[in-house]
């Protein structure tokens, strides 16, 4: 079994319950859950204080290997924190022995600063929200522990888009969390990968606004293919007349020159695949069917 330290970076868990019940079903899977004083911390619309929340960032370097690091939950407060962690120290602590850091949305600031610095993390569960959720999905269940316990492993998927074969490092995460790093030490520079993205709550128009400013920074196009993963309540509204997520995405495919394939369940949905960032990726899509190929992440050592 496994030990499960957590972390609270951004928002107040405001559903408490759901944060318990995430503990109460790992522990009852016989796994150890510590630090769970950070569920209840709370100091505004945040877990805590500034100084409380990169303290639970930077104290990661103490961590015994072979532990995984789980946010308790998003929202936002991680950009706060950036200028203040210690990368130089997170990086060669994971030189020296991984942890494995996993989580999504919001954290996706500090996995990305990480990844500027050569770590690799994990995008996917998150405790309130998953191992949380009033029903544990067992897909997303089944693809984290086989991320974090295989040093190959793959996904597949239904996805549209061209058929295409690319190789690369695989990056992103939340689309909105990327955006906001444009121009900042913390976005890595990636040529030559594929870009997963996601997000939630965001229009299509204001999804397409995003993807158009990576386009714009030079961004995509220096990509070998683009993934989206979901994008949850993006319903259009009686003003769109037809416009939607998927004539979005038709559109963009007019504006970049790299294949973008969609259809991924990645992202803010009870069901959602695990994917090491800054891993080495193969992806094949032959127009209907897609397959992601990674290797070379951290697994646990059992």
């Amino acid at each position: 079994m496994s030990v499960f330290h957590l972390i609270a970076p951004s928002g107040y868990c405001i559903n408490q319950s759901a944060a318990a019940r995430g503990v109460e079903r790992l522990e009852a899977a016989g796994h150890e859950v510590h630090n769970q004083a950070v569920i209840a911390r709370r100091e505004q619309r945040f877990a805590g204080s500034d100084a409380e929340r990169v303290g639970d960032v930077n104290a990661l370097v103490d961590l015994p290997e072979n532990t995984i690091v789980l946010p308790v939950r998003g929202g936002y407060g991680a950009s706060r924190l950036l200028a203040q962690i210690d990368w130089e120290g997170l990086a060669l602590r994971q030189q020296r022995s991984p942890l494995l850091i996993c989580g999504h949305s919001d954290f996706t600031a500090i996995q990305m600063g990480l990844l500027a610095r050569g770590v690799v993390t994990f995008s996917g569960p998150m405790l309130a929200a998953n191992f949380g959720a009033d029903t544990l999905d067992a897909f997303t269940q089944e693809h984290f522990w086989r991320a974090l316990r295989n040093k190959t492993y793959s996904v597949a998927w239904h996805g549209e888009g061209p058929a295409c074969e690319a190789q690369g490092t695989l990056w992103g995460g939340n689309l909105a969390m990327l955006v906001s790093l444009i121009g900042t030490p913390y976005l890595p520079a990636i040529d030559g990968g594929i870009l997963v993205l996601e997000d939630i709550n965001e229009h299509p128009f204001r999804v397409e606004r995003m993807l158009l400013s990576l386009h714009h920074a030079g961004i995509l196009n220096r990509q070998r293919a683009i993934v989206l993963g979901s994008f949850s309540n993006s319903a259009p509204n009686e003003y769109d007349a037809g416009y939607s997520l998927h004539s979005m995405i038709d559109y963009l495919r007019t504006q970049i020159d790299v294949p973008l394939i969609s259809g991924l369940a990645f992202g803010h949905e009870p069901q959602t695949v695990t994917l090491p960032l800054g891993a080495q990726a193969t992806l094949n899509h032959n127009g209907a069917h897609t397959t992601l190929t990674l290797t070379g992440h951290s697994v646990l050592n059992e």
